[in-house]
């Protein structure tokens, strides 16, 4: 789950993920920001509070728990679409259906905002060609209100069976040079 990044002074940085849905993610961010600067844009990373209007007393972080609690919060299942089981993940609409029973919204609709600034903010990963191509804009909202769109958290188990890696076009290079700095990434 290796990927190149080649700077203007051709400077080589390879990035590795934990899982293919997160170097996917990492990868497609990075070609929105090179898109828009190459557009002659200033790039700057909206607050999705300020884009979507979201009331300063809703506290993203503590509703993530809330929605992980093992007891109260949304139950992760082992779903399966086009031949493909995805682990640890859940649907769109149990998403909704759990913010309007624990009173975190008042409608669906309010649901659709604060699940997609959810997603917008890291909370939430969408697994599948449904949520993925919604969360790229390939839809009204970033977060669809579907069973047949699937999510996960991102610090679960998830993982994808029936996924065949030759569909992914990887340049296999041999690494050189030394390591300046090692860690891990995280996407806020």
């Amino acid at each position: 789950f290796v990927f190149k990044l080649t700077a203007a002074k051709q400077q080589d940085h390879f990035f590795q993920a934990a899982y293919l849905e997160e170097r996917d993610a990492w990868v497609r961010d990075i070609k929105k920001a090179i898109h828009c600067l190459d557009g002659g844009q200033k790039f700057a990373r909206k607050s999705t509070r300020k884009s979507i209007r979201l009331p300063e007393t809703i506290n993203l972080s503590a509703l993530y728990l809330s929605m992980k609690d093992p007891e109260k919060g949304i139950k992760e299942l082992k779903l399966e679409k086009d031949k493909k089981v995805f682990n640890y993940c859940f649907t769109g609409t149990s998403v909704i259906d759990w913010l309007v029973s624990s009173n975190s919204i008042r409608n669906r609709r309010e649901g659709l905002m604060l699940a997609s600034s959810l997603l917008s903010e890291g909370y939430l990963q969408p697994a599948g060609d449904t949520s993925k191509a919604a969360a790229e804009g390939l839809s009204d909202t970033p977060f669809l209100d579907l069973c047949d769109a699937f999510y996960y958290f991102p610090d679960s188990g998830f993982f994808c069976e029936g996924n065949s890696s030759d569909d992914d076009v990887i340049l296999k290079e041999e690494f050189r040079g030394i390591i300046v700095k090692q860690g891990c990434l995280l996407k806020q």
